[in-house]
């Protein structure tokens, strides 16, 4: 697990937004060995030092959709019942689709949920990390109640974030809070994309969600772009201006 250091912290703050160092006694108990991201399990660690020390709606914050050629960046926010978490919850991309959907279901109906999106335009005008950081925004504003400390996937904390944060470097494989996070994001997103899917057929996008597979990229050299497709990646850019 990687934790950001005081020093890492106060640069964040300077750069992106509120940030808040977990006090010391926490850290000596979070900070592990490191071990491969297929051997990490998501526990409730870090939140439980933030209880102890004295915060009370903890939200987990995770995006998906930074790497596909088409649709919105989705990003969740997810409140944990401390005494009412489901079980099994893991990093998104470790779980089927029908583990993630029936967890999804779970945490709707026992955590608090916001989600939000960043749209193709909005990634093409802004770039897909401050897309991400928009969605990631969205989707802490819309949390009722709000939240009063966050857990951010990642190594940074959107600038317009003013709640007090944490960034955890793979934090879908070390927080519950993220990890659930990353359920609803994908499940969210992957839905949205079977229903694209069934407007824009031939894409693959049922399947792939709009990741760059290969017939993904065969069928924008032969179909063409859609409107759902991000121009400034460039395999569409390519295909929108090739001479």
């Amino acid at each position: 697990m990687r934790i950001s250091s005081r020093s890492d912290t106060a640069e964040a703050s300077r750069r992106e937004g509120v940030a808040v160092v977990i006090p010391s006694f926490a850290l000596q108990v979070l900070l592990k060995r490191d071990l491969p991201r297929c051997m990490m399990k998501p526990n409730y660690e870090l939140e439980q030092a933030l209880l102890a020390g004295g915060r009370v709606r903890i939200a987990g914050v995770d995006e998906v959709g930074r790497g596909p050629l088409a649709g919105p960046v989705v990003a969740a926010a997810v409140i944990l019942n401390p005494v009412d978490i489901p079980e099994g919850l893991n990093d998104s991309k470790k779980l089927t689709a029908k583990r993630r959907a029936a967890l999804d279901a779970e945490l709707h109906n026992r955590a608090q949920i916001s989600i939000a999106e960043a749209s193709v335009t909005e990634i093409d005008e802004l770039n897909i990390l401050q897309a991400s950081h928009l969605a990631m925004v969205r989707a802490v504003k819309a949390l009722t109640p709000t939240p009063d400390f966050l857990l951010i996937d990642g190594n940074m904390i959107p600038r317009d974030i003013r709640v007090p944060s944490q960034a955890v470097v793979k934090g879908d494989a070390q927080s519950l809070s993220i990890a659930a996070a990353s359920i609803v994001a994908k499940n969210w997103r992957d839905k949205l994309m079977v229903d694209l899917a069934q407007q824009h057929p031939g894409y693959g996008w049922e399947a792939n969600a709009g990741y760059p597979t290969k017939q993904h990229r065969e069928a924008l050299q032969n179909l063409g772009a859609t409107p759902h497709h991000r121009v400034s990646f460039k395999p569409v850019h390519n295909i929108l201006y090739q001479e």
